[in-house]
């Protein structure tokens, strides 16, 4: 196991459900793909989540590819598109595509018999981003009729704001985000700033209303310094317990 990177571990107890072990991979950022896959190998999880951001620019995107490669080479990888995605000019999609993980570009689909959507950030392809600009709403066409799938149903957001505006009141009942990097600093237990939520934002890390999980990210290689706020990997253990 990494001693850059933390493992932290989730159990969502479902009676009904398999017991089944995720992965969530959130703001990976092109960083060091090797401690990420021991971490996921040890915890044997029965498939991957990637939660956005895997890229981060135009120039700083093979390690996130081979992430993907690597991951889906094992496990059933299932991928969100972010906005660092959305930002560069890359065919994201096409890559994906060719990575063999399974692309949920607002859609979802089952697995071990839950319902697994992905919701793809606001933020379209090519257009002008800020960490100061307002984050946009999603395309949420879809949003209902995945809410009303029979079953269990995550949902890999990558923006935490998007929550208590679109998501919180919707019959979904695991929503997994990245984004806030953890706030950042992390001072008192509470993050500093996040994007789209500002100074002292609300969602950076953990559980909330048990029900949506906010990872701090997986980049172990951030050019501002996190403190008190180590990078992760997120393992949701869902089933009975």
């Amino acid at each position: 196991m990494s001693k850059r990177i933390a493992t932290t571990y989730f159990n969502i107890d479902r009676k009904e459900i398999e017991k089944t072990t995720f992965a969530l991979i959130a703001d990976f950022h092109n960083s060091e793909v090797e401690p990420i896959m021991d971490i996921i190998n040890g915890c044997e999880v029965d498939a991957v989540l990637i939660g956005g951001d895997f890229v981060h620019n135009n120039s700083n995107y093979e390690k996130g590819i081979d992430l993907l490669k690597q991951c889906s080479e094992r496990y059933p990888t299932f991928v969100e598109i972010g906005n660092h995605e959305t930002k560069s000019k890359l065919d994201i999609i096409k890559m994906v595509n060719e990575s063999g993980a399974i692309l949920l570009d607002n859609m979802f689909t089952s697995f071990h018999g839950m319902i697994i959507g992905g919701l793809t950030t606001g933020f379209g392809f090519n257009v002008d981003q800020s960490p100061f600009k307002k984050t946009p709403a999603p395309d949420l066409d879809w949003i209902e009729e995945f809410a009303n799938q029979k079953g269990f149903k995550i949902l890999i957001n990558h923006h935490p704001e998007y929550y208590p505006r679109y998501l919180k009141n919707k019959d979904i009942d695991l929503i997994l985000a990245g984004h806030a990097h953890g706030g950042q600093w992390r001072l008192f237990g509470r993050g500093l700033i996040a994007p789209g939520q500002g100074l002292f934002p609300r969602y950076t890390s953990g559980i909330y209303d048990n029900k949506l999980i906010v990872s701090r990210g997986a980049n172990s290689k951030n050019l501002i310094p996190r403190i008190n706020n180590k990078p992760e990997v997120v393992i949701i253990k869902i089933g009975k317990e």
